[in-house]
């Protein structure tokens, strides 16, 4: 029987421009089954989900549950949980961890803050510091939003963590079930989709160097989906792949049309036209979609470099 991720793939349906919008992520440990919802729908207290979803409204910050590859019987919730921050904008780009044994205590953090980029807060909070280790590789595997995340997401990860892959986790959600399995890798932020441990592998080899994988990529978190699709665009025309070179300065228009500017840290810019088209034909855009959908896609219609204005004496 065919899933959503299966049509997907068998339309090769675009991804680039379809990651999860965050300008910083804010990760809990919570073992055990999660929910559709699995802030309101997991062994979290469901009053602390809702008031972690508040308090992220409006501040770029989206928070998700994460847990260690593997069963996950009830066995009750740990002592000490790991929390995880990253902000994913150029420029000022960092991942912070701590531990607790009090996950109210996130509902100490200064959201607006963090979703700018200020990882104060998080010391403040929780005790935090910077994170060392390997970059962070989430996959999606909740399986009560699409269960091509499960059965798809959820083999990739053991893979990633049987092979001694570090700084594997499983996420509750990143949008996107059509292109399971999805996987996030922070620091940086950037979004793939139809993963597998080889790729993945590569992925998170460059993140250690600073750099962006973009075959297979879907986007950076840190931008909106049209801006997406024209800095891929123009890391490819450009063949700089340095994490931190290219940024999104402006994004002008409005669905379907937009004109993006892309620069780099050298000067240069770039006019980046992207247009909103529809997937056709109608197809499932997850697995438990009652009807077939068109779902949108970001064509990049052109590329231009533009010239420095030249200063006359």
């Amino acid at each position: 029987m065919s899933t959503c991720t299966t049509v997907s793939r068998d339309l090769d349906e675009p991804m680039p421009g379809t990651a999860a919008t965050a300008t910083t992520w804010l990760l809990l440990e919570q073992p055990g089954p999660w929910g559709a919802k699995a802030l309101t729908s997991s062994h979290l207290d469901p009053s602390l989900g809702r008031a972690l979803e508040a308090a992220a409204q409006g501040t770029g910050v989206r928070v998700a549950l994460i847990r260690r590859p593997g069963p996950h019987a009830d066995l009750g919730t740990p002592a000490l949980r790991q929390v995880y921050a990253a902000h994913t904008v150029p420029g000022g780009v960092w991942l912070h961890s701590a531990r607790t044994d009090d996950p109210g205590r996130l509902l100490d953090l200064d959201f607006a803050a963090l979703g700018r980029g200020d990882h104060r807060t998080f010391g403040t909070a929780l005790g935090g510091t910077p994170h060392t280790g390997d970059p962070l590789a989430l996959v999606c595997t909740n399986g009560k939003r699409d269960r091509c995340c499960a059965l798809l997401g959820r083999p990739l990860a053991a893979e990633l963590a049987a092979s001694g892959v570090d700084g594997v986790w499983e996420v509750t959600h990143l949008g996107g079930h059509r292109f399971s399995p999805t996987v996030l890798v922070l620091p940086y932020g950037y979004a793939y989709g139809r993963a597998r441990a080889h790729s993945v592998e590569e992925v998170l080899h460059g993140a250690r160097e600073g750099r962006i994988v973009v075959d297979g990529c879907r986007g950076s978190s840190a931008w909106e989906r049209p801006a997406q699709a024209a800095e891929l665009a123009v890391r490819r025309a450009a063949g700089e792949y340095a994490a931190e070179a290219i940024a999104v300065a402006r994004t002008q228009g409005e669905a379907p049309r937009w004109e993006v500017t892309v620069t780099h840290v050298d000067g240069r810019h770039w006019r980046v036209v992207v247009a909103q088209g529809a997937s056709l034909p109608p197809r499932p855009e997850s697995c438990g979609a009652a009807v077939l959908g068109s779902p949108a896609r970001m064509d990049v219609v052109a590329v231009h470099e533009l010239r420095p204005a030249v200063l006359v004496g």
